[in-house]
């Protein structure tokens, strides 16, 4: 990593089938959960040229399987630590074991030179977080998994150079899509899942002089399109005079490219 860039990111997966975010600082490597199994997170990790010996640390959102698949095998495969809240920790299949670092919402911890803000998050979980990462000047929000911004995730991302968010589906691709109601109803909840055109509200409205870039993330596979999402929000972006802001795409089969600052 060149010595000028204080936080770099990486989304090696990102959707309802897997979610893992690497981030790096000059002396520390960590994922954002781990939502692949082991094996592929490795592969993955490795087809972006990264060692995962570097690895420091696990920290989980929330314990949905998409979140947290390849914790247990990661855990015991290089020794990283694990940090969640103590509801997520409570609420993983097969972690009641685990040696985890409980953290407590709203109250910063650090892993090597990196702070980590986790703030609450509206979602269909025990206990879900976004995280605020700094390192030096540099910031980096992630909210993957939030059915509406509230006003604390407002002020949280604002002020990020940085940003993984979430743009989850077309609300009209939901609604005429063959889904059970009831899980329309959850999609499109207060606790269910961003829209592409709430998230790009969003990043319109909290954006400012700092951002300079943003990940999309956890793209449903049937209630949304990669082209679609990218479109929505750099109109959006643009229409506010923000198209210097970069919108990056993610995959749920292959890592993305870097973010660094």
């Amino acid at each position: 990593m060149p010595s000028s860039v204080q936080l770099r990111v990486c989304v090696l997966a990102s959707g309802s089938s897997g979610n893992c975010i690497y981030v790096e600082s000059p002396a520390t490597a960590l994922l954002i959960d781990a939502g692949i199994s082991a094996r592929e997170t490795l592969r993955r990790l490795a087809a972006a040229g990264l060692d995962p010996a570097k690895l420091r640390a696990i920290c989980v959102s929330h314990e949905h399987v998409d979140h947290v698949a390849g914790i247990v095998q990661l855990h015991k495969q290089l020794g990283v630590a694990l940090y969640a809240n103590g509801d997520t920790a409570r609420g993983v299949r097969g972690g009641g074991q685990l040696p985890w670092n409980l953290f407590a919402d709203g109250s910063p911890f650090v892993v090597g030179d990196v702070e980590i803000l986790p703030f609450p998050l509206p979602h269909d979980a025990y206990a879900p977080v976004g995280f605020v990462l700094r390192c030096g000047s540099a910031r980096l929000g992630i909210a993957t998994d939030l059915g509406m911004p509230t006003q604390l995730a407002r002020e949280r991302l604002r002020g990020c150079q940085t940003l993984v968010l979430e743009a989850n589906h077309d609300e009209t691709l939901v609604q005429n899509s063959f889904r059970p109601w009831s899980l329309k109803q959850r999609i499109l909840g207060r606790q269910g899942h961003l829209s592409n055109e709430t998230a790009a509200a969003l990043l319109a409205e909290i954006a400012g002089d700092t951002l300079r870039q943003v990940f999309l993330a956890h793209l449903s596979r049937e209630c949304n399109q990669l082209e679609l999402a990218l479109h929505v929000v750099r109109t959006r972006l643009a229409a506010a005079g923000l198209g210097h802001v970069r919108v990056l795409p993610t995959h749920p089969d292959k890592p993305s490219e870097f973010a660094e600052w």
